[in-house]
């Protein structure tokens, strides 16, 4: 296992570390201390997931969050306003007067620092953190929070997101990390979703959870078994006149079970995710030229979108001297 590192380009005039893991078979990751992104995922010469070439992409307007660390709370925040120990907390709103990714100045806008890289025989790892004070990102509380991507001989790639605070906030990021397996990453007709879950939240017109479950099976939501993207994205159209894929499914947290799995048929390339944590918001989009047809899969494994506003979606109160300890393995496999 071996670690190195270069310069990816400077934001707000400070310089942007890349660190690339790289394994025993020459397969790879890359991680940038800007948005803590996951820029790379390579095995035997071939991409895993999307991504761009330079940071200016990254910190542009049009990321699409692109394999960013999205928090401290992933998705939408109903309102931009929670109850946390019966106060009513508001928050920034970045997006129709809701909070969307942690807001404006959440994970994802934010320059890193590398606390610790550790090389082992069949393993190596880089920890980046960052000391958030309420003033920064205005969730109460002053953060520190930790990010660790984890690369292994295996081809196994796993990140654990850390958090302290000093005031009871919130915390439930994730990465939004876009895969496509197929060779060339032009679109996703070769593209296969699995999903270990029977629900989805039912969405408002805003995108936001209304607290109702779904039953997905026999619908085009149903991935249930491998399931082609674009047959999903059809019958999905035939069946409400949504031409992407924007939802948020229900999952068993598991660290045996994946709780999905995308896949490609032309190639025999997997990935099985593990998570544990509730639930899996699945994205459509194609970040490289914003248009169509779609060529890249976000899946974003996260506690139910806006949790705090609804009984049972799980609980994301980061409480002072009880810290909080996310992880999502990503384990790919070939042939």
């Amino acid at each position: 296992m071996q670690i190195t590192s270069d310069k990816f380009g400077q934001v707000d005039g400070q310089d942007i570390e890349r660190y690339t893991i790289t394994n025993r078979s020459g397969s790879l990751i890359r991680v940038l201390t800007y948005g803590a992104v996951w820029q790379g995922f390579v095995v035997d010469g071939k991409d895993v997931i999307v991504h761009f070439d330079d940071v200016d992409h990254y910190a542009g307007s049009a990321n699409y969050g692109l394999c960013k660390t999205v928090g401290p709370v992933a998705g939408r925040i109903t309102n931009a306003t929670a109850v946390i120990h019966e106060t009513a907390v508001h928050f920034d709103a970045n997006e129709n007067g809701n909070t969307l990714h942690g807001g404006p100045h959440g994970f994802a806008n934010l320059i890193w620092e590398v606390a610790d890289k550790t090389v082992n025989e069949h393993d190596a790892s880089v920890t980046l953190q960052r000391h958030i004070p309420s003033t920064e990102d205005h969730f109460p509380g002053d953060v520190d929070a930790q990010v660790t991507f984890k690369f292994n001989d295996d081809n196994e790639v796993s990140i654990t997101f850390e958090a302290s605070t000093t005031e009871a906030t919130l915390f439930n990021p994730t990465n939004h990390v876009y895969f496509n397996l197929t060779d060339g990453q032009k679109d996703l007709t070769k593209q296969q979703l699995q999903i270990n879950g029977t629900q989805l939240l039912e969405l408002d017109e805003e995108k936001l959870p209304t607290g109702k479950f779904l039953d997905l099976v026999g619908t085009g939501y149903d991935f249930i078994k491998p399931t082609h993207v674009t047959d999903a994205l059809d019958k999905i159209e035939k069946e409400t006149g949504k031409t992407e894929i924007d939802d948020a499914f229900k999952v068993t947290p598991s660290g045996t079970d994946p709780i999905a799995i995308v896949s490609a048929d032309d190639n025999k390339r997997r990935v099985e995710i593990y998570s544990d944590r509730n639930g899996l918001v699945v994205y459509t989009a194609n970040p490289l030229d914003d248009s169509k047809p779609y060529n890249a899969l976000a899946t974003e494994a996260q506690m139910l979108p806006d949790a705090v506003n609804h009984a049972g979606f799980g609980d994301i109160i980061l409480e002072p001297g009880k810290p909080k300890e996310y992880t999502i393995t990503y384990k790919f496999f070939e042939g």
